[in-house]
């Protein structure tokens, strides 16, 4: 993640940048200096979950109700302080980054493969530098933040930018994360979760004004040197030679930097002392080596461009003032006269925006002086200010920015993309054979034509309400990250394979049948991480055709209709994605959380051939007597020793429960998501004891403790 080799030199290097500051007295004086604003700070949740998840078991499936305790404190400790905390999640992989992605999954496979060696020779738990997150864990973060009553977004593209523009254009107290990428942005302040002492409220902030002066640079020159270090978009072997040219150059290397430290020092030299020279006078590929990564490049800065701003190193000549004509064409639907600068270093006037909490225009909060507040931290420079991004005649409702409370109007998701239509028009040397590549972030061909059924699938989807259906019904691509399996126990198949005709149900239910080979026959890409799979290639996957009880429902039944019929066929398609539809009885007969649960055992244990009485034991047991312990009686148990078959049965578990919420979502939400929410249902340690106890032959009246009565038990 972030910029490559950046957060070591700041570490070792520069660490005046670093300043250790306390969130609570920022926020004070933010209410001091901005009257009837709440302070409010932006998490970069997927960097935030290996801070949250602090439980001691992790291989078990993982401990969640200690966990949704953790999570409580933590909004406790934000809210206690009067701050508020916006919170957002990676809601895709962009397709430029999916080699990246891919990368990284491989690399966890390796660690997994080092988890299980362990676990089989110690019959323990790996020590914390081991440490892989419980499967799931993003997926239900999500939801354990919106029943704490959070403001919880799921993104339209990468999260970094979505956080970033949010950062920015509501005057946020920071960026609350672990990623270098905020250092380049051109946002609000950058503030280190793996820094945050919960107790004090005191972390690091990390200025990225100290961080230009230290490497002589301008604010709107930090793409540019992204770029050239490697990012994900520009892979870091792209400009390899050209890195160690500059630090072949270079006199005044450090001792302390490091190799990959001279470097950042030595390409940041030959930015300021040579490119600042020609900027603007001569075009950017005539300067460096760009080669056939021309529009890669491109593509890399432009990235971290939020709403509203421009970089200097994509135009020709400083200081040129847009036209009115020329700004309609960088927004063809603004109609407002916002004269703009080229020049990174002019000053903008700062429009109105819509607050938040009402309708109203009502002035941001915003400096009297021209220039936005960075606390603690001085600017060696004017910085560049950039109008917030309101649209005078939006086309288009995007809930990405708005809150659930409120409907507000603000750009189209086209325009929350960095403007490729402005790189063209400022930049005519890039054609556009050479924007091809970044097309498709743009312009989109989704799966569905519905475009009243995709507006509410995107508006699930992006108040994270739902998962995989609009990915499914746009883009017809989905991923699933690493499980905690053993490549070398082929007694369970991967969870990947065993989930599948579920999915497959699914698809027909969302994009239709396949008709036997038709042309037209919708295909879902899966990118789903599995023993022996390279992903080099996603997995081509068609609908799976599904018998419903009275026929299969349209969306518009399952989603839009209020008739008291419609319930009951969302329940029928639910049970069908399962082929549980002759179970219906039996399972509308058991009480919440359990119903969910044993749907989805039914499932596991006709699936699975492998699969055991005593297995089956554990499951229930587990979820029965889970029903009356706390978070603090769970955390104390202790167990004898740690099978590598109960760790993957957890994590198979824990996953069949994501594809509840898939299907739950798909279908209408017919059930109460609660029901399939981990800590109401399964506790890692938990159904490790009694899979022990199953293992070793304890009756079920001990496995069960209390709970023989419960009508869960006919299961067992």
């Amino acid at each position: 993640m972030g910029v490559r080799g950046l957060q070591g030199f700041v570490g070792s290097t520069c660490p005046h940048i670093c300043t250790v500051v306390n969130i609570q007295e920022l926020a004070e004086h933010h209410r001091t200096k901005y009257p009837g604003c709440t302070p409010t700070i932006v998490v970069d949740a997927m960097c935030c979950l290996r801070y949250w998840y602090t439980p001691e078991s992790w291989v078990c499936g993982g401990q969640w109700r200690e966990y949704f305790s953790a999570l409580r404190d933590f909004v406790a400790a934000f809210t206690s302080a009067g701050i508020k905390l916006i919170f957002f999640f990676d809601g895709m992989v962009e397709p430029g980054k999916r080699d990246e992605w891919v990368k990284r999954r491989l690399k966890n496979n390796r660690e997994i493969s080092k988890i299980f060696h362990y676990i089989k020779s110690k019959r323990d738990q790996p020590g914390r530098s081991m440490f892989f997150i419980p499967s799931g864990l993003a997926i239900f973060t999500r939801f354990a933040l919106k029943t704490l009553g959070q403001e919880t977004f799921c993104s339209l593209q990468e999260a970094d930018f979505e956080v970033a523009s949010y950062g920015l254009q509501h005057n946020c107290l920071g960026i609350l994360g672990e990623d270098t990428d905020y250092l380049i942005y051109d946002t609000c302040p950058y503030l280190s979760i793996g820094d945050l002492c919960l107790e004090t409220l005191e972390t690091i902030m990390l200025c990225r004004e100290k961080l230009c002066e230290t490497l002589g640079l301008h604010v709107a020159d930090l793409p540019l040197l992204a770029c050239l270090l490697g990012n994900d978009i520009t892979p870091e072997g792209m400009f390899e030679s050209f890195r160690y040219k500059c630090l072949s150059s270079y006199t005044s290397v450090k001792e302390n930097a490091g190799k990959k430290g001279n470097i950042i020092l030595a390409v940041s030299d030959y930015i300021s002392k040579v490119l600042h020279l020609h900027q603007g006078e001569k075009k950017i590929e005539e300067l460096l080596p760009l080669g056939p990564h021309k529009a890669l490049f491109y593509k890399g800065v432009t990235s971290y461009l939020l709403p509203g701003q421009i970089s200097p190193w994509l135009v020709q000549k400083p200081k040129v003032i847009i036209t009115d004509k020329q700004e309609a064409s960088l927004n063809p639907e603004s109609k407002q006269e916002v004269p703009m600068c080229i020049d990174p270093e002019s000053k903008q006037e700062v429009p109105v925006c819509t607050d938040p909490e009402s309708m109203q225009e009502v002035p941001m909060c915003m400096d009297p002086e021209p220039k936005q507040e960075v606390p603690m931290c001085t600017d060696s420079e004017p910085k560049q200010e950039v109008p917030m991004c309101t649209d005078p005649e939006p086309k288009q409702e995007v809930p990405m920015y708005a809150y659930p409370e409120v409907r507000q109007n603000l750009p189209s998701e086209a325009e929350a993309q960095p403007n490729l239509e402005a790189l063209v028009c400022m930049h005519p040397e890039v054609k556009q054979e050479d924007t091809m590549d970044i097309e498709p972030e743009i312009k989109q061909v989704t799966m569905v034509s519905d475009s009243e059924i995709l507006k509410v699938a995107r508006m699930h989807h992006v108040h994270s309400e739902s998962y995989l259906v609009y990915n499914i019904m746009t883009s017809g691509e989905i991923e699933c990250s690493n499980t905690l399996e053993d490549e070398l126990d082929q007694a369970l198949p991967s969870q990947a394979f065993i989930y599948r005709p579920i999915r497959q149900r699914v698809y027909s239910l969302l994009l239709g049948d396949w008709k036997d080979g038709a042309s037209t026959d919708p295909v879902v890409k899966e990118w789903f991480v599995y023993p022996g799979n390279s992903l080099k290639y996603p997995d081509l996957v068609r609908p799976l055709k599904m018998t419903v009880q009275g026929g299969k429902p349209s969306l518009e039944v399952l989603w839009l209709s209020q008739d008291p019929a419609a319930q009951a066929q969302r329940v029928d398609s639910l049970l069908a994605c399962f082929n549980l539809s002759s179970s219906r009885e039996e399972l509308q007969a058991l009480e919440s959380p359990l119903r969910a649960l044993c749907c989805l055992l039914i499932y596991l244990f006709v699936q699975v051939d492998t699969l055991s009485l005593e297995d089956l034991h554990a499951f229930i047991a587990q979820a029965l007597c889970l029903q009356g312990k706390s978070a603090s009686q769970l955390m104390n148990l202790q167990l004898d020793y740690i099978s590598s078959r109960a760790v993957q049965l957890g994590s198979l578990l824990v996953r069949g429960l994501t594809m509840l919420v898939l299907v739950n979502s798909a279908c209408g939400f017919p059930w109460t998501t609660s029901e399939f929410m981990p800590w109401n249902v399964f506790d890692g340690k938990l159904f490790h004891q009694k899979y022990l106890q199953s293992e070793k032959g304890y009756a079920v009246e001990v496995l069960l403790e209390q709970n023989s009565v419960h009508p869960a038990c006919i299961f067992i």
